[in-house]
């Protein structure tokens, strides 16, 4: 009778109502097994991810997390989708396109608070560059169809007047093969991120006509705060696990939190040696550019979700018109428990 009371007094908070069950054994955790899905784990778009397993934060909450990595993010979300994925490190742009297919998703912790998606043209195919209009027709190397890059491409095509139909898409990933895509000539722009693009950069193999690795620059592309990667899943999952996801939160709210105060000589020491490319001082050269870009605490800005629905309404035809629950894309409850834990 006294559960029965309590779970009536929650529900009349609105904490039910909204989605979101407080465990009542708080430190149990529901599942302990957890398979992560990520599309280019190498990038700094996800290096929270990759600090967070490196340096066992998720086994310090009690978490066997397997990681899984894709191509892209568009890849990561179908294993989601499918099922082989509990949670997907991945953009906060697609918790809003699967629920203009009434499929709902939500984000639970930000891993980035600028894109770091960068978009050059090729100064190999394309040495005469003026203008955005000269793509049209041009093949663009995104890490995969239908990931943030993909998505980024299409925004600033939008701008310049040019359909998505209006030019072809190559995955091209984002290591290796997307360097291998324009210093063959394959393809006469890109959308990558670091340090795929410092490489490009400093080789000057790429002008740069889009750039959103700082927080100046991404309001100046998308006209506000843009949340970029971020930990998502089901909202059954967060429902039927709330221990186990406020215990992901944790883990990355304790990433983020090292991020902000860790040396060059901690980052190098805690990745992995092939992220370097072969090059230490390039791949801190890209770091010192997108640090900024790193979330400080894990919360999602209030006017984010807002800019990512306009952004995607501009070219996305399946989300023209239709009526987006952004209250219902994210949820920073978890994460505010964790910064007071972690403060």
């Amino acid at each position: 009778m006294q559960r029965r009371q309590f779970v009536t007094a929650l529900a009349a908070t609105g904490l039910i109502g909204a989605g979101i069950r407080p465990g009542f054994a708080q430190n149990k955790l529901e599942k302990t097994k957890v398979a992560i899905a990520v599309g280019g784990k190498n990038l700094f778009y996800y290096l929270p991810l990759t600090i967070a397993e490196r340096l066992n934060y998720f086994k310090d909450e009690g978490l066997d997390v397997e990681i899984s990595d894709f191509a892209g993010g568009s890849k990561a979300l179908q294993a989601l989708v499918g099922g082989s994925a509990d949670v997907v490190s991945g953009a906060y742009e697609h918790t809003i396109l699967l629920q203009a297919k009434n499929q709902y998703i939500r984000a639970f912790v930000l891993q980035g608070r600028a894109p770091q998606i960068v978009f050059g043209v090729s100064n190999k195919t394309m040495p005469n560059y003026k203008s955005i209009a000269d793509l049209r027709g041009k093949k663009i190397g995104v890490t995969a169809p239908g990931s943030s890059t993909n998505i980024m491409a299409n925004f600033v095509l939008a701008k310049g007047g040019i359909k998505p139909n209006e030019v072809a898409f190559v995955g091209v990933g984002a290591s290796s093969g997307a360097l291998a895509a324009i210093r063959s000539g394959n393809i006469d722009a890109i959308v990558n991120l670091d340090p795929v693009i410092t490489m490009l950069e400093r080789d000057k193999e790429i002008r740069v006509i889009s750039d959103t690795r700082t927080l100046k620059e991404t309001v100046s592309v998308f006209g506000g705060n843009m949340p970029a990667g971020c930990l998502y899943t089901n909202e059954s999952f967060i429902q039927k696990n709330p221990n186990t996801t406020q215990a992901l939160t944790n883990a990355m709210v304790r990433t983020l939190r090292w991020l902000q105060t860790a040396g060059q000589a901690d980052l190098i020491k805690t990745v992995p040696e092939a992220y370097l490319l072969g090059d230490r001082a390039l791949y801190l050269d890209a770091w010192s550019r997108v640090k900024e870009a790193i979330s400080p605490d894990g919360l999602i800005p209030a006017d984010g979700p807002a800019t990512a629905l306009r952004t995607l309404q501009a070219f996305d035809e399946t989300v023209k018109g239709k009526t987006i629950d952004l209250s219902k894309t994210f949820t920073n409850e978890f994460t505010k428990k964790a910064d007071a834990k972690y403060k």
